[in-house]
């Protein structure tokens, strides 16, 4: 099956708007099969209805109130139900329950819908961590470390504001809203909900058109964001490349110059923010200015009474609360849709390699391996293999051994199924690789990089990765095996000694016996060595590689070497360049025949015995200066 790299077009889908958002946001906050969960929804919706009718109760006790008051002080009763006119002070009192129930209601809603968020947002974090692992590695060294970490918390904080948003504070705006006009129309008249609704139209459209230009304003401190965070890991990931080249002056002005534009775009954003709220203040004063006249003119026409007055400003200023949360609810809203949308576009990115609908389990065998007339390419105009045919068999080692740049190391990335071939297939004792499932083919297999990066934790831990139920005397016997358990034990902390970011406190040479521990652990019945030994010093080579024969032994190996010297004892060696296997055979058959191989060895062994010779120098050199130094001695 030929699988075309996904296009940008095709990994870029539509910007979800805000329906179908919460279309996807739906089945986390009523998830299926949880009662309990479900409960607390119907429980905080209940609890928001109530809170909104004690809400409504309050400014009609401060009137009741207040027509008391007036009438106990100057005598007039008219318009004052008679129970009223005695009891201000127990009317007082009522407003202050029913304040205090609002209150109370109110954070018991939000205590009871938080667990229903928050399962929300960590099933959907979980849900992206799981699909960023089935990404292809193309996806993964096409992205920054730090971007990617940086979508994921934002994208997650994001979840949560919508969620929360969209239950605790729009819906109950709605129904504040729709309760404070119905009053004022049948306290008042029609002319009161008439100045409210238009007051109230021209607030919102104000703050969507206020929140769409600030839109972009956010997308740039994002964006800027973003860069000065990737900058920053990129350089602390490279702190010791940084000293080695003098750097640090050039990285502190790349950082500074991603940071400028995070600043100048932090400013923009508040700036625009207070042009935001000076509007919707602009707007709802007006407003309540035109309801307040209104109110006065029927206190002066005797159609109302004191109290009337103040029941019409206290609706409008609870009025203005839910109104600001308006305002509030859409730019947050839009915010927190621009900081998932790269959430979900990771989301919607289907794995470049994925598994058939009929995919069976690999079934390991004498795990004999087979490349046949394979052809591939990273970029279909550049082919990096043309037409690669060789067989591993069972229990032996082979080798592919090149020049930079020939595919070797393609090899072992298309044995994985990191990527797979545009024609040819591999096999597995007779089994094509693409027609299985990925988990089983990758549990079949054992690596050994050539750059080992450990997890910042302990020996042990990167050890046990190999097999992770493994007891603690598997992971000591693989360390044994791969001749680290002595430097392990004379470490103070053994074990739980921690390695660092990336391992950066083993050496190369450690870190390489750790890879070999943790795949020895794993017990894979097929072993790729991916130029295992090339970054490290000759002594160390040797001991590595003395390491590395012993767990090759009795697996089919796979061995892809910079290194000659490692290979001399390999079953069969093939020579791999510009994409083809130009000559294949045993070493001293190679060397015989004075071919591409031949020229490899002599020029290794060139370049060996020259470093041999300037060490044997360097060497005499410290002797004679040694002597030189040294006392005479009396005769």
């Amino acid at each position: 099956m030929t699988i075309e790299p996904a296009s940008p077009a095709a990994a870029a889908p539509e910007r979800p708007g805000l329906v179908a958002t919460y279309r996807r946001l739906w089945p986390y906050l009523w998830p299926h099969g949880r009662i309990d969960l479900q409960r607390r929804v119907f429980l905080a919706f209940g609890l928001l209805l109530v809170a909104k009718l004690a809400t409504m109760v309050m400014p009609f006790t401060f009137k009741w109130a207040t027509d008391a008051l007036v009438a106990a002080v100057g005598g007039h009763t008219e318009g004052v139900p008679a129970g009223l006119i005695a009891a201000p002070m127990l009317l007082i009192a009522a407003y202050g329950l029913a304040r205090i129930l609002m209150v109370g209601l109110t954070q018991v809603r939000d205590g009871l819908f938080a667990k229903v968020a928050m399962h929300a947002v960590r099933r959907l974090a979980l849900q992206t961590f799981e699909h960023m692992h089935r990404l292809s590695l193309r996806f993964h060294l096409e992205r920054k470390t730090g971007g990617l970490t940086r979508v994921l918390e934002r994208g997650r904080n994001g979840i949560e504001e919508l969620s929360r948003l969209m239950v605790l504070t729009l819906v109950p705006t709605i129904v504040e809203f729709v309760l404070v006009l119905g009053v004022l129309a049948y306290e008042f008249d029609w002319l009161y909900s008439a100045v409210v609704l238009i007051m109230v139209v021209a607030y919102l459209g104000f703050t969507y058109k206020a929140t769409e230009w600030r839109i972009g304003i956010r997308r740039r401190m994002n964006a800027s964001d973003t860069d000065a965070n990737t900058k920053a890991v990129d350089s602390l990931l490279n702190f010791e490349t940084v000293k080695y080249f003098g750097a640090e002056t050039r990285e502190t002005a790349r950082y500074e110059a991603s940071m400028a534009q995070y600043e100048k775009a932090s400013t923009q954003t508040y700036v625009s923010l207070a042009v935001l709220n000076a509007g919707q203040a602009v707007i709802f004063t007006l407003g309540m200015t035109a309801v307040m006249w209104l109110a006065a003119r029927d206190i002066l026409a005797g159609r109302t009474t004191i109290g009337g007055f103040v029941l019409a400003n206290t609706m409008l200023v609870q009025l203005s609360m839910p109104l600001n949360f308006m305002g509030m609810i859409y730019r947050e809203i839009k915010q927190a849709l621009i900081d998932i949308d790269d959430m979900f576009r990771i989301l919607h990115r289907n794995p470049e390699i994925a598994d058939r609908p009929d995919a069976a389990p690999l079934a390991v065998g004498t795990a004999a391996v087979r490349f046949e007339d394979v052809h591939f390419a990273y970029n279909l105009d550049r082919p990096i293999l043309r037409g690669v045919s060789f067989a591993v068999p069972s229990g032996k080692t082979v080798a592919i051994v090149g020049p930079s740049g020939a595919g070797k190391s393609t090899l072992s990335r298309l044995l994985f199924r990191f990527y797979e071939p545009q024609s040819g297939r591999i096999t597995i004792d007779g089994q094509d690789i693409a027609a299985v499932r990925q988990d089983s083919l990758r549990a079949a297999i054992g690596m050994v990089p050539q750059d080992t990066v450990l997890f910042n934790d302990t020996i042990g831990y990167n050890i046990r990765y190999g097999r992770w139920e493994a007891s603690d005397a598997e992971v000591r016997e693989a360390a044994r095996l791969a001749q680290i358990d002595r430097f392990i034990e004379a470490l103070p902390e053994g074990y739980d000694t921690p390695v660092g970011e990336r391992g950066l406190k083993l050496s190369g040479g450690e870190k390489q016996r750790v890879a070999i521990a943790r795949t020895i652990l794993k017990g894979p019945p097929i072993l790729v060595l991916d130029e295992a030994t090339s970054a490290l010093d000759s002594f160390t080579e040797r001991e590595i590689q003395h390491a590395l024969d012993r767990v090759a032994q009795g697996r089919t190996t796979l061995v892809i070497a910079h290194r000659l010297s490692t290979v001399v004892n390999a079953d069969e060696i093939l020579v791999l360049d510009r994409g083809a296997i130009v000559e294949r055979g045993t070493h001293g058959a190679l060397l015989a025949r004075g071919g591409t191989y031949a020229a490899l060895w002599n020029r290794q062994r060139e370049a060996d015995a020259a470093r041999e010779a300037l060490k044997r120098a360097e060497d005499r050199e410290e002797t004679a200066g040694a002597s030189v130094g040294e006392p005479v001695a009396a005769e």
